[in-house]
């Protein structure tokens, strides 16, 4: 497990670029967390590392957003979801190995997740800007 402390907006986009460097292109990102934790902002900066032009969103009332850059990126947003059938209705299972998935809320489809899925927590430091990012699955 890799862990890293970032304590400001730069930090968490230098985090995001070490990331995307490290994917092969179909890789499983499930982010753990809670509300305000910056999921959204590591996705942006780990999409615009893989060079989006996109502007780069929470799919909060879409399920999911798609970015072309480098790989086909699909951002899912799970925060909704609360049974099998909530999930089949996203496409999340047609997706798989077409792209990078990057999962918010995962805690909702934990079990669901592939085996080799990226698992990246992110908990509160000891400010209200400090983050921290517990990094499985990935070596960056």
């Amino acid at each position: 497990m890799t862990v890293f402390k970032s304590t400001d907006l730069n930090q968490t986009e230098q985090l995001g670029k070490r990331i995307a460097d490290a994917l092969t292109g179909t890789e499983v990102i499930a982010y753990f967390g809670g509300l305000g934790m910056g999921k959204t902002t590591l996705t942006r900066a780990i999409v615009e590392a893989l060079g989006t032009e996109d502007n780069v969103s929470s799919p909060t009332f879409s399920i999911v957003n798609e970015y072309k850059s480098k790989y086909n990126v699909y951002h899912f947003d799970m925060y909704r979801v609360e049974s099998w059938e909530d999930l089949y209705s996203t496409g999340f299972f047609d997706y798989l190995d077409t792209g990078v998935l990057i999962v918010e809320w995962s805690e909702n489809i934990e079990n669901a997740l592939p085996e080799n899925t990226v698992r990246i927590t992110i908990t509160k430091g000891e400010n209200d800007s400090e983050r921290i990012f517990e990094i499985e699955g990935l070596e960056i």
